[in-house]
């Protein structure tokens, strides 16, 4: 054997070991500015992976968020954060991962802790984000605006972006920046629009000012601050808008064969015909929600 390709079989023997399978879908969520809400459809998206029974692995790729677990209400529990990361290098163990992780919501949550910034090089991130992929299931990364190293690293390993954009032409205009950097590593990056909207704007018109693909309208939810307050984390009951949203999302994004998983996914939640499916429409989130969200009572 080859010293060059010594990591090569260490990589497959540990392959073996781990019953290494259909790797993790993984999405990565971006706000298209401060505040576009990014942060809580990251957290939606991962909560109603795993009450559908998937694996289901939460990333915090944001030094400077102040932390999911803290969205979910888990700042205080036990388990690993970044920081405990940053020296790692070559292969990290899918397993010993997870075991390692705190446990919130039926999900693992990778966050940042509440003490000094640490720099997780990008050699870590690659690493650990690998690891988690090959566990299989789903993985969510909640990504900051700003693209660094690391950052860059985790885009290519991403199969989907969404891009969430709030409905109003400011935001319009730093999310064109912000697509125009994160498209220079990720290939499949699609639009999540959340109203309410400014007038002369709908969710397709600010898919086609951006020009990319439209993945469905994000609908406003009313009680969420409520509930975060009361530390219970977005679409945790399974009912309501958003929570509805996020089970069609993936639906169509499981329905990919494996081979295809960026692209067909990409085109399905794109033009909203695969499988039958098809993204929810301001008006069908206003007709299905009806008088729930104009009240303010949970669908």
């Amino acid at each position: 054997m080859l010293p060059d390709g010594e990591q090569w079989l260490i990589d497959r023997i540990a392959d073996v070991t781990e019953g290494v399978g259909r790797p993790a879908l993984t999405v990565g969520v971006i706000g298209g500015r401060g505040g576009a809400g990014a942060s809580t459809l990251a957290c939606a998206l991962a909560v109603t992976s795993a009450r559908e029974g998937l694996r289901t692995l939460l990333v915090d790729a944001d030094p400077l968020g102040g932390g999911l677990d803290v969205l979910l209400g888990g700042e205080t529990s036990e388990g690993l954060r970044w920081p405990a990361f940053a020296a790692s290098r070559g292969r990290v163990g899918g397993a010993a991962l997870e075991e390692s992780l705190p446990e919130l919501h039926s999900l693992r949550v990778l966050s940042w802790d509440r003490g000094e910034c640490v720099s997780v090089p990008p050699q870590a991130v690659r690493a650990v984000l690998a690891a988690a992929r090959r566990r299989g299931g789903a993985v969510v990364v909640d990504l900051p605006r700003r693209i660094d190293d690391a950052v860059a690293e985790i885009l290519t390993q991403l199969d989907l972006g969404l891009l969430v954009v709030p409905a109003e032409l400011r935001a319009v205009a730093a999310a064109g920046r912000v697509a125009s950097a994160v498209g220079m590593v990720l290939r499949d990056l699609r639009i999540a629009v959340r109203g309410p909207y400014a007038p002369g704007l709908d969710d397709r018109e600010v898919a086609r000012l951006l020009g990319l693909p439209l993945a469905g309208e994000v609908p406003v939810e009313a009680g969420l601050l409520r509930a975060a307050e009361a530390k219970q984390p977005p679409a945790a009951t399974g009912r309501g808008p958003l929570a509805r949203f996020c089970r069609q999302f993936w639906e169509r994004a499981l329905a990919e064969p494996a081979t295809g998983a960026a692209t067909g996914l990409a085109a399905g939640v794109a033009t909203g015909v695969a499988d039958g499916a098809r993204p929810v429409t301001r008006a069908e989130s206003e007709t299905d929600a009806g008088t729930d969200l104009g009240r303010g009572r949970e669908a």
